[in-house]
């Protein structure tokens, strides 16, 4: 399985989740957004733009750790990931 993960090297969720991902052997794509302005950039405008944040946003949450399936699947949820 390949998947894009957005979040932080800061942000305990976040390794969390490459670490259970690692473990399940996934093909990972990181997009640390503490370490690149450019991959900040492209998640606020992912963040702004799909219904997915809307409960984080409303809840003052950044809504990371994100995920990106293959597909194109944007979900914040580890074990949709992982099913």
């Amino acid at each position: 399985m390949k998947v894009t993960v957005i979040g932080s090297h800061l942000c305990p969720d976040t390794l969390y989740a490459l670490n259970r991902l690692v473990e399940a052997k996934a093909d990972i794509d990181f997009k640390n957004l503490s370490a690149s302005l450019s991959d900040l950039k492209a998640y606020l405008a992912l963040r702004e733009s799909s219904p997915v944040f809307d409960g984080p946003k409303a809840r003052g949450s950044l809504g990371i750790p994100c995920f990106v399936l293959e597909d194109g699947t944007v979900t914040l949820e580890l074990e949709k990931v992982l099913g």
